[in-house]
């Protein structure tokens, strides 16, 4: 098959969706297919380069030019409508790869909307968060608590304590818009977790979806040379956290846990600072801003194991996958992705969000119970395999196959023939 990926972020931009599609490409042209990826510009870059055997092309949107809309200027989002100059690089560019499926990962798939039946593709949309009914993407209603649902009022008064309200109404309005045609014209929605099918609407429209999880590649477990960061980690083992450090990620309860802890050792915080991430951390807490990715893979085989106490519903944590492939037991919160990847007592512990006592109690279960740790460890490990790219990969595959052959089959339908009134569906 021929086969392109749309990605709003590509490496050098680094994140669990970009490394996602990254080691999506390359699985699919290890396994024969031609395989091309659609990204946005990004300084420093090329224009076009081969990654391995996939060929990346960086396209420019008249959106990402205004800089002023953006307060990362290293992520200039792709917007949840048609962008205008993006739309013309997109046609160029399936009209250059002739992809037989076009595979969009989130708010890029709006501005190839307009394009998709002229090209002939099939299409499919991977949701790595809540942006299909979410403006924000992240389903928690003004910052704080989980979102009981959208709706208009609500969702642009949320949206604007975040985007301010010029940009909140358009962002809001063009992203419904996109929502509405998207579940009309998408031939099959792949959600990263049951929680994300759930707050979507997936699980009660009409579109065709399945769930399907990130995935990790098969030799994630393999380690490369060690870095020269890794000189800072503690000797001993020591409780591992992966990712922004912020409230959402749940980090101010995780301190105040940790707190409570008995005899604990080092709490090691590796990611990246944000505008709310604390100024002051306790004796015992050391922070890293954002490693290799081998690296943190290292301090995985390190830790003793890790923690991630999201107070917000997380899709589906790629951390938590490294965690298992390492062979590490995982405390993190009962909301979102994280029940499809923690079973609860088997693989790690399932605490409640936002609850600090419950999550002290849970790390220090633990840290007395060496026995209970190991076992959870074992099974991490043994089930990490429904995870990885061989597992993941081939069911992707499949959805492929199947838009493609469901495309041919309403080709060959016969003509009806009757009076000419139009028939029920």
């Amino acid at each position: 098959m021929r086969v392109l990926l749309l990605s709003q972020f590509y490496p050098p931009v680094i994140g669990g969706e970009e490394r996602h599609v990254r080691n999506l490409g390359a699985a699919l042209a290890q396994r024969g297919h031609d395989v091309s990826v659609g990204t946005l510009m990004h300084p420093g870059s090329p224009q076009t380069e081969l990654d391995g055997a996939v060929r990346v092309y960086r396209l420019r949107g008249t959106l990402q030019r205004l800089s002023g809309l953006h307060t990362d200027t290293e992520r200039r989002h792709a917007p949840p409508f048609p962008d205008p100059e993006l739309v013309l690089a997109l046609r160029r560019l399936v009209a250059r790869e002739r992809p037989d499926i076009v595979h969009a990962h989130n708010w890029i798939y709006a501005s190839f909307l307009p394009l998709k039946v002229l090209s002939g593709a099939r299409l499919v949309v991977t949701l790595h968060d809540y942006g299909l009914v979410c403006a924000k993407k992240n389903f928690m209603h003004l910052g704080a608590n989980l979102c009981s649902g959208p709706g208009p009022a609500k969702c642009v008064h949320c949206a604007t304590s975040h985007y301010g309200a010029a940009k909140a109404s358009v962002t809001t309005l063009g992203n419904w818009a996109s929502s509405f045609a998207a579940r009309r014209v998408v031939d099959r929605f792949i959600a990263v977790s049951h929680a994300v099918a759930r707050n979507t609407g997936l699980t009660q429209g009409r579109a065709l979806y399945e769930v399907i999880p990130n995935f990790v590649p098969d030799d994630v477990g393999v380690l490369g040379p060690e870095d020269p960061c890794l000189r800072e980690l503690p000797a001993d083992g020591f409780i591992l956290f992966v990712g922004d450090i912020m409230r959402l990620k749940g980090i101010d309860v995780l301190l105040q846990a940790y707190a409570a802890l008995e005899r604990a050792p080092q709490l090691i915080l590796i990611g990246r600072r944000v505008a709310d991430t604390p100024t002051e951390f306790p004796p015992n807490v050391r922070v890293f801003n954002t490693w290799p990715h081998s690296a943190v893979m290292h301090a995985w085989r390190r830790s003793l194991f890790g923690v991630l106490p999201s107070a917000g519903p997380e899709a589906c944590a790629t951390v938590i996958m490294e965690a298992m492939a390492s062979g590490k037991a995982v405390v993190a919160t009962d909301v979102g992705g994280m029940p499809d990847l923690v079973d609860h007592g088997e693989t790690g512990l399932l605490v409640p969000p936002g609850d600090a006592h419950a999550l002290a109690r849970a790390m220090q279960t633990l840290l007395a119970n060496r026995v209970l740790l190991a076992r959870l460890e074992a099974t991490s490990l043994a089930r990490v395999g429904r995870v990885k790219a061989g597992a993941v990969v081939t069911r992707i595959e499949e959805i492929y196959r199947d838009v493609l052959r469901s495309s041919a089959n309403r080709s060959e339908l016969p003509a009806q023939q009757g009076s000419g009134e139009p028939s029920c569906p």
